[in-house]
């Protein structure tokens, strides 16, 4: 009896179902062909992509708010599946799908017949949506069908539009796709401040009739995200339309506010990130990736600049970086006295962190711990004084370092450049493929360490340079308000190669936009 009254989630195996679930809906789509599947506009949600939307949703959500979630085209249950891996079973309150072919349906209902999930099988445009606020969702997720405006009947489209309006007071065009009714349909079953997800084609954002969806997005809730995957990264096999998901909350804002724009790689992890003003969307007739950079382009130009805060430079250019710059092993077998030596960092792609920590003398707690080379006093003065610098660098004049070209223009050809250590440097090269999909990051270093020449060294200008003395702890905000400056930004600053390679001259990243940085000094000042 006491058996009987536990949750039977928690003794619900969510991986089997899920592989099962993957299996049946391989055997689902193989049985329907193309024609069939496009008059309804079945796409399945991976799997993948369900778990990552449900994953950023959950960070939009309070932990503590029971979750009441609502899938209006459920199919097989994908963003069931990933809701249920991803949320305590306790915080699940109650759950319902609705889905209108039947095989799928059908499937549904005997994988999940061990959860709470109520599913319905019913055109979700047909359902009345509940009348009171508790019966409504506060977690909305769906990948409404992509049946395009030709496969609607003219009893149908003026049915959906009649809906549309009822529930909105929005009238969409005839060309709309049934994707956009779905989702102005879905608005009465969300409960207030409750969240919304949809998967939906990027073409809304371009075409004309999304014009009326776009305006519905920005003054009757409040956008939050928009992301818009690569037009070649295609998240549907089987159907050849560029993908967004977007995600709004039911809460109407009279003010201005920011919504995330976001491209490309992952949601996790996009290419480029931008935030852009309600306000400003409202008078832009098109929400694309190129339309938002020409934007972001052109709002650069007016504003603070990294230029106004920082002063950058190179890294050191040895000129011979593997004939000056020496590991701890080779500095021992060639007898270098430390005081011609600095620490110096390796190359970015040693660095597993993005905070340099230091040690008592100052040497970046590094594993591969490197020294650069460098001395002001002549050859005749080493070979009495320093024999063993003097034999070494003999040794580099017989294979010709002191030639090279670097070198055989300064006044001693071991005499490095002069650089002081700088606490905020950015690597002046990277692949979009990197880390965190981002081909530049921003690191804090606290050691003593110059940097070599693949690195930009950022040196506050006075007045910011007087502000972090005083009060030394703001250099971490000022990092990660340096972190924040949009991708984008710094990639139309720079330049790229064929190969995926893109480059950042001091220069360049000079007229990067300092509006997060700023913005992060002014929390600071009104904090103290």
């Amino acid at each position: 009896m006491i058996l009987q009254d536990l949750d039977c989630r928690q003794f619900y195996n969510v991986g089997l179902t899920e592989a099962e679930r993957v299996v049946e809906q391989i055997q689902l789509d193989a049985s329907k062909n193309s024609v069939e599947r496009n008059r309804l506009g079945q796409f399945a949600t991976p799997n993948s992509l369900a778990i990552e939307i449900l994953k950023y949703s959950k960070t939009l959500l309070p932990a503590s708010e029971g979750i009441h979630f609502l899938d209006p085209a459920i199919g097989t249950g994908s963003f069931y599946s990933a809701l249920l891996r991803l949320f305590p079973s306790e915080q699940i309150e109650s759950a319902v799908g609705y889905e209108i072919d039947q095989d799928y349906a059908e499937v549904a209902i005997k994988l999940w017949a061990k959860t709470l999930l109520k599913l319905h099988i019913a055109d979700f445009t047909e359902i009345p949506p509940p009348e009171h606020e508790v019966l409504r969702s506060n977690l909305l997720i769906c990948n409404p069908p992509y049946v395009r405006h030709h496969h609607l009947s003219k009893e149908k489209k003026i049915a959906l539009k009649r809906l549309g309006i009822k529930n909105t007071g929005v009238e969409l065009s005839g060309l709309a796709g049934l994707y956009c009714y779905f989702l102005l349909a879905a608005h009465s079953w969300m409960a207030q401040n409750g969240l919304a997800c949809w998967i939906i084609p990027s073409e809304f954002m371009d075409v004309n009739y999304g014009k009326k969806l776009k305006k519905y997005l920005l003054e009757q809730v409040t956008l939050l995200r928009v992301h818009q995957f690569a037009p070649d990264d295609l998240q549907f096999g089987d159907a050849l339309v560029s993908t967004s998901v977007i995600w709004f909350r039911n809460t109407k804002l009279d003010c201005n506010y920011l919504v995330d724009f976001t491209y490309g790689g992952t949601i996790t992890y996009p290419i480029c990130s931008s935030k852009i003003s309600s306000k400003t969307l409202k008078e832009l007739s098109k929400w694309n990736y190129t339309s938002i950079s020409l934007l972001q382009k052109n709002d650069i130009q007016a504003e603070t600049k990294l230029y106004d805060l920082f002063e950058i430079k190179r890294g050191v250019a040895t000129g011979a970086n593997d004939f000056f710059i020496l590991t701890l092993e080779q500095i021992d077998n060639l007898h270098i006295p430390f005081e011609f030596l600095t620490p110096i960092l390796p190359s970015p792609r040693y660095l597993l962190d993005d905070e340099i920590l230091s040690d008592e003398q100052g040497n970046p707690r590094l594993e591969r711990k490197l020294f650069l080379l460098t001395c002001r006093q002549p050859m005749e003065w080493l070979q009495v004084k320093y024999p063993s610098v003097w034999s070494y660098l003999q040794q580099g004049e017989r294979i010709g370092i002191s030639d090279r070209y670097l070198c055989r223009h300064r006044s001693l050809w071991y005499l490095q450049e002069t650089r002081d250590p700088a606490m905020i440097l950015c690597p002046y090269m990277g692949r979009r493929k990197s880390r965190n999909n981002k081909p530049f990051r921003f690191i804090l270093n606290h050691s003593k360490a110059v940097a070599p020449n693949v690195y930009l060294m950022m040196y506050p200008k006075p007045q910011l340079k007087n502000l972090l003395l005083n009060n030394p702890e703001l250099i971490k905000p000022v990092w990660n308000a340096l972190n924040s400056i949009p991708i984008q930004s710094l990639i139309h600053e720079g330049r790229v190669y064929g190969d995926g390679l893109h480059k950042l001259e001091p220069r360049e990243l000079a007229n990067a936009p300092a509006d997060f940085l700023l913005k992060a000094l002014e929390d600071y000042s009104h904090r103290t």
